[in-house]
């Protein structure tokens, strides 16, 4: 009995031996990695196991995974796996599709027992997954870990897509994970958090100004407990894959199959001669279901909105237009304000109870986007918002049937569709972080306007205000209005000319009398109001507030503090700044200045108050993140619409009740004044309060009056009726009479007064 008892145990200890022999299919073994011992700390998730049928599908005779035929990828090199050093040239060109964006296509994914046996069957085991969100922060800090780090602010939690680093070496926030030392065991790891279908990887180099570091070949490595990793396989050789070139531009990896596991690691073998191994990656995967899985439950956002979540080309935003136009014509207009560089229509749509028409008394609202062609998450924002608002008027939506019947509201989608066309021609992970943010021309159109703040500090310092000089609606100077108009310091930040988009941009702002404005950008989440340009000379950061600042401050927390994430304290910064600890806000000069920027003109050129709304860390967002963007943003984007009716509105008329074009409208305190439309209809945008308002126009007397502000929405009304001036009364009377200018000497006057009554008899 005891023999047999022995027997059974020695056949146990041989398969047990035999089975993790399989399993330990790793190049580098746990005896020979100094690093694994970090692991050894970490929190064990026993209860998930590899799935047996992937195990057995992946391994063969020999305890190796099986593969099919050795072939060329279409986004990689295969090759056995040489010990080499660092190299600079032996990686290949890699291919990528035509198109950058990922589309997760629609595919019959047959599940059987996920949950009880962690088995998953794929009826297309060729579908290409989405980012797991390294990039929009959907994988959180703890869920990346690294065998090593150079320095904290170079950490794996910094090893994400895009992300860009402070201008200093040994800042916190730091451009890449970096490894603590520069040899082939280093690897970046992810943790999914549950099983998930991987199928590849996008990488790019460290942002840095000063360092060129990138991974120029690297192997993948699964796990399901951070212990036993498999590498992913080329017939019996290991698989490795082709990086970077240079720094910036992302590579993407896709498997030659999926592969299903918890955790994946990202295993540099080569890097560029002279550099360190540091790295910015995205993991495409799918995660497999399961409805117990507690930290996709708290993440998981569901829109209920039935709208066209994905991106658009220049043809198919056009469409779209026309679509909401057919469906709501009663309450939408399309029209365009002028060319691109290369020709293509910059089309807004009107929506508005009586479209075509500015209504006296009705304050005109406006969003843009795209104005840097890459940043396409406020595009497809405002390509959702007026599919939404067709479809909740025609509902009987009353909040939104109140903002059309009161509000002329336009969206400009897209002001820059030629940088557009160029980012979404590479897709959502390929574009990086500036392949179509200027101008066909290599122009930034936010910042392509003329610098005004200049002029009109120019003139307080001279004391010409409001001598000489009003404070508001300065004049574009001359030489901006040429049509060679080329390089100068007094506008922009690239200074290669005006742009034709720009050129539209103020023929635009200076015909419709919009009240306020929104842009939208990408890349970070914060709201930025004016004074974008720093007042003192060679500062690149100052706090430079507008004589509005209160104004401004609580129009940029409208749109932060009903936004899902900008004001939450607990959530990662996007890049280098945290701006939850200034309620996700801040004066635009004290995060960088910039020159001719629109907001800073808008707000000296026009009546109208413009912000900048970035909307997103990722600028070009995998169109599976929409719907949960859309929720982030949808509130905001109607809340700050509501703002336009916050403040005092009237008319300022004549004795004979006729409107007064060009009315000027001050405010006692506030060194910044407004002008009346066409029709003689102003509004003024002020927070709650009390306060003394004057209206007066050329030939005409100045009147003033108390208006007070409630804390609920909905301008109050303050008209205004003026009469002629005593001065201009008696200069109309003496050109009706054909009298002397009343400029002439007394004596002289009397002189003529017999010969004028001679005449007369």
């Amino acid at each position: 009995m005891t023999g047999q008892l022995l027997s059974l145990l020695t056949l146990l200890a041989l398969l047990l031996f035999v089975g993790f022999a399989e399993l330990s299919l790793s190049p580098i073994e746990e005896d020979e990695d100094n690093y694994m011992q970090e692991m050894l700390t970490r929190e064990r998730y026993n209860q998930v196991r590899m799935p047996e049928k992937l195990i057995s599908s992946t391994a063969n005779a020999h305890g190796e995974p099986k593969q099919k035929p050795a072939r060329k990828m279409p986004n990689g090199e295969m090759g056995n796996d040489k010990k080499t050093d660092k190299i600079s040239d032996s990686t290949k060109p890699v291919k990528t599709p035509n198109r950058k964006t990922v589309k997760n296509k629609k595919s019959s994914l047959k599940e059987s027992n996920i949950i009880s046996e962690g088995v998953a069957e794929f009826n297309s085991m060729t579908e290409e997954c989405p980012p797991m969100g390294l990039e929009t922060l959907k994988i959180d800090d703890f869920q990346l870990h690294a065998s090593s780090t150079k320095r904290y602010g170079l950490g794996a939690h910094r090893g994400r897509l895009n992300i860009q680093a402070g201008l200093y070496e040994d800042d916190l926030y730091d451009g890449a994970w970096c490894a603590g030392r520069d040899d082939p065991l280093q690897w970046l790891e992810v943790d999914a958090r549950r099983l998930t279908k991987f199928t590849g990887v996008v990488t790019q180099g460290r942002s840095s100004l000063w360092s060129s570091d990138w991974v120029t070949s690297y192997k993948v490595m699964i796990s399901n407990d951070s212990h036993t990793w498999i590498t992913l396989k080329n017939d019996s050789a290991d698989l490795i894959f082709s990086a970077n070139r240079e720094k910036e531009i992302p590579v993407r990896n896709i498997f030659p199959s999926p592969v299903v596991a918890r955790y994946i690691r990202v295993n540099p073998r080569s890097w560029f001669y002279g550099g360190s191994i540091c790295m910015r990656a995205e993991i495409l995967g799918c995660p497999l279901p399961d409805p117990n899985n507690y930290y996709h439950r708290r993440n998981e956002v569901i829109t209920t909105d039935d709208l066209d979540f994905r991106h658009h080309s220049y043809k198919e935003m056009r469409q779209l237009m026309k679509v909401v136009n057919e469906m709501c014509p009663n309450i939408t207009r399309i029209y365009n304000i002028g060319k691109s560089q290369n020709g293509l229509k910059l089309y807004a749509i009107e929506i508005s109870d009586n479209p075509g028409e500015h209504e006296v008394g009705e304050p005109e609202f406006r969003y843009t986007a795209g104005a840097h062609g890459n940043e396409v998450l406020g595009r497809e924002l405002l390509l959702l918002l007026m599919q939404f608002m067709c479809l909740e008027y025609l509902s009987g939506n009353q909040r939104i049937r109140h903002l059309v019947e009161e509000t002329r509201i336009h969206l400009l989608p897209s002001i820059n569709p030629d940088g557009y066309e160029k980012a979404f021609e590479a897709g959502s992970e390929l574009s990086g972080w500036s392949l179509g943010r200027w101008t066909n021309d290599g122009i930034d159109i936010h910042h392509n306007f003329p610098d005004l703040n200049s002029i009109l500090w120019e003139a307080e310092a001279k004391k010409w205000i409001p001598r000489k000089m009003f404070n508001h609606h300065i004049p574009t100077p001359e030489w901006y209005l040429s049509n060679n108009a080329s390089s100068n310091s007094s506008f922009g930040t690239r200074g290669e000319g005006v742009a034709l988009e720009t050129r539209a941009l103020i023929a635009w702002m200076e015909k419709m009398p919009f009240v306020l404005g929104g842009n939208l950008q990408g890349g970070e989440l914060v709201v930025t109001f004016p004074y974008d340009r720093t007042r003192s000379q060679g500062v690149t950061r100052e706090q430079t507030p507008t004589p509005d600042d209160h104004v401004f401050r609580w129009l940029a927390f409208s749109y932060a503090s009903t936004h899902r994430l900008m004001t939450d304290a607990s959530r990662r910064v996007c890049h280098t700044e945290d701006f939850a600890k200034e309620d996700g806000t801040i004066n635009g000069a004290s995060w960088h200045t910039a020159a001719g920027s629109m907001n800073d003109f808008s707000y000296l050129h026009t009546n109208c108050f413009e912000l900048s709304m970035h909307v997103g860390c990722d600028k070009f967002p995998h169109e599976s993140e929409l719907p949960e963007e859309w929720e982030n943003n949808r509130e905001s984007l109607l809340v700050f619409m509501e703002q336009v009716h916050r403040g005092i509105k009237g008319v300022v008329r004549d004795i004979q009740g006729r409107g007064i074009a060009n009315a000027i409208v001050s405010v006692e305190g506030i060194g910044h004044d407004v002008r009346t439309a066409a029709d003689g209809d102003y509004w003024r945008l002020l927070n709650p309060g009390e306060y003394r308002v004057t209206a007066r126009a050329e030939g005409y007397s100045l009147t003033t009056k108390k208006c007070e502000v409630g804390y609920a929405i909905g301008a109050t009304r303050c008209d205004f009726t003026i009469g002629r001036s005593n001065l201009f009364r008696i200069r109309e009377i003496m050109e009706k009479y054909n009298k002397q200018p009343i400029k002439l000497p007394m004596r002289q006057l009397q002189a003529q007064r017999p010969r004028e009554r001679r005449v007369g008899t």
